[in-house]
């Protein structure tokens, strides 16, 4: 079998498993980078979860090992809770990390100016406005006037190939 039609059969497998349980928890035990992590769930089966809404810096990219370390500081080695929301073409969880104390992991990075709101796939207000105020404040990447967004990045690289 090609490595598509399993990823195909194991997210459709899957994703009924997900709906019905619309939170995951678990040990955050890899920072992929600023919007991809690895947790461990309570039957220590590891979950690759893409945060939702979002899109930080690719590697390569200013600020992409800052979003990186960003991410790692609010949940790197703790416990968190995800808020499914999808299942992405790659097999991953998309969802709303939540850290202890309740940090929204997905807004803190927008606030913080090291993500862009990823509108394609997200219309919240809140996502919104944070990388308004992160963007008017010259926040993180958002000091480079000529900041290019993580897709706009990946479709260029993808052409010069």
């Amino acid at each position: 079998m090609n490595k598509q039609v399993i990823l195909f059969l194991l997210t459709h497998l899957f994703f009924p498993a997900v709906c019905l349980c619309q939170f995951i928890n678990g040990t955050v035990i890899h920072i992929a980078d600023g919007d991809t992590i690895t947790l461990l769930d309570s039957t220590n089966t590891q979950v690759r979860v893409r945060l939702y809404g979002i899109d930080c810096p690719e590697n390569g990219q200013d600020f992409a090992n800052v979003a990186r370390k960003f991410t790692s500081e609010l949940c790197f080695a703790k416990t968190v809770s995800v808020d499914v929301k999808d299942i992405d073409r790659y097999g991953r969880i998309v969802g709303i990390i939540w850290a202890t104390d309740s940090i929204n992991v997905n807004l803190e990075l927008l606030k913080a100016g090291l993500a862009w709101h990823y509108k394609h796939f997200d219309n919240s207000e809140e996502f919104a406005r944070a990388e308004s105020i992160a963007k008017a404040n010259q926040k993180g990447l958002w000091i480079q006037g000529n900041a290019v967004p993580p897709w706009e990045y990946r479709k260029t690289k993808r052409e010069a190939k």
